[in-house]
């Protein structure tokens, strides 16, 4: 018996390490239990199969029982938690309307099953706030407006520079010396003059963040410094907001979907702390590769989509990492730190 748990548990951990689904991992421990359940109960006492496994049917069906105890109340927990759970508002009761021009702008979203007219609705009563005009947020900015989102703020100290436009495709060589947040404007209601774009040429502190995300449904930090990075978690988190973070190093990017109020992880459980000088540098220290921001930012736009239309999975308890390098892309599951100071204090 002691083998049989043995080879259930290498399924289990093994295909975790493989990144298996947990449905698929239960399916197959499910099937092994099955079949030496099969085997005792069809084969003779003394059967070798069945004393290698056991001898005896009655530990695999009290070892069943429990385990169905075990899966029920699991389901129980679930359900209640679910319940639990505030439901997200209402972006708004207005009723928006397309004119002939945007039905058509927007025809290749409303034939999608997970969008429909419904979604593109939706897409047009949000508000979404941006940080940072740079890297990450030059190409979210450009896809959420091009894919229709009502208003989008957009906050950043910074000005176009020479060096942003190896890889900030949304400002020009022309718009060197103007405000990002400015040159990100013009840019955005060049492509889409449906939209609402609200532009901040200041720097986000804590004087007014509270304030300004008050007025959003959805905040993207694309941010390269930790202390506006724990600034905008903290904002987030305290007014129940969810926050889509990303990051860029050299060939590397990752990001994920931060909403403690629908259970998952603030981006304090993950992050605790700045790591020490040196060891997290920026992209004008240790460099980027161009395209690499238009990956990252891009994903970041369509979490924000999928996140207001309700399409799909979005990467909630999840960190989603790119390896341009490689090639490669990887996930790692991620939990809630019980002692974060910042969304165990809500």
């Amino acid at each position: 018996m002691l083998r049989i748990l043995i080879l259930a548990a290498l399924i289990w951990w093994g295909g975790k390490f493989l990144r298996f689904s947990r449905l698929l991992r239960l399916s197959v421990v499910g099937l092994l239990y099955c079949v030496v359940l099969l085997l005792h109960l069809t084969l003779p006492p003394l059967h070798g199969l069945r004393q290698s496994t056991g001898g005896s049917v009655e530990p695999w069906l009290l070892l069943g029982g429990f385990g169905l105890l075990a899966l029920g109340y699991w389901r129980i927990i679930s359900m209640l938690r679910t319940r639990a759970q505030p439901k997200e508002p209402p972006m708004s009761d207005a009723a928006p309307t397309f004119s002939g021009t945007e039905l058509e702008r927007y025809a290749r979203h409303i034939v999608l099953r997970e969008l429909g007219g419904p979604g593109q609705k939706r897409l047009k009563q949000a508000k979404v706030l941006v940080i940072g005009a740079g890297g990450l947020g030059a190409p979210a900015l450009q896809y959420l407006a091009a894919a229709g989102v009502g208003t989008i703020g957009v906050i950043d100290d910074d000005i176009v520079e020479n060096a942003n436009l190896q890889r900030q495709v949304i400002h020009r060589d022309k718009d060197i010396g103007t405000p990002k947040v400015f040159s990100a404007q013009a840019a955005m209601e060049a492509q889409n003059p449906y939209v609402i774009v609200r532009p901040y040429h200041r720097r986000l502190d804590a004087e007014i963040a509270t304030e300004l995300f008050s007025e959003y449904d959805l905040i993207l930090d694309g941010t390269d410094n930790f202390d506006t990075r724990y600034l905008v978690n903290r904002t987030a988190v305290a007014l129940g907001k969810p926050l889509i973070s990303g990051a860029l190093s050299q060939w590397e990017g990752q990001l994920s979907l931060f909403h403690p109020k629908q259970g998952g992880p603030c981006y304090q459980c993950i992050f605790p702390e700045a790591p020490a000088m040196g060891l997290a540098p920026s992209c004008s220290e240790a460099g980027v590769i161009g395209p690499l921001p238009g990956v990252v930012g891009s994903m970041m736009a369509v979490e924000a989509i999928k996140h207001i239309t309700g399409a799909g999975m979005v990467l909630r308890d999840e960190l989603l990492i790119y390896d341009a390098l490689y090639g490669e892309s990887r996930k790692i599951r991620l939990s809630r730190n019980e002692e974060c100071p910042i969304c165990n204090a809500t």
